[in-house]
């Protein structure tokens, strides 16, 4: 199951650089995680402040 990013997103780059597949991407307003290249590792999650990374 992937990850997605819910609109309580900041926009803080907490996540990006986590992500060891590069699967999330600056989207406006707020960034996206690809479904497809996700691996549900959950980096993007623990690093969150605002709790904006979930489980799909």
């Amino acid at each position: 199951m992937a990850y997605t990013i819910t609109d309580e997103c900041v926009m803080c780059d907490a996540c990006r650089p986590e992500c060891p597949v590069e699967a999330i991407t600056e989207g406006d307003p707020a960034y996206i995680i690809d479904a497809d290249i996700c691996t549900d590792c959950g980096n993007c999650a623990e690093v969150c402040p605002t709790g904006a990374c979930v489980p799909m």
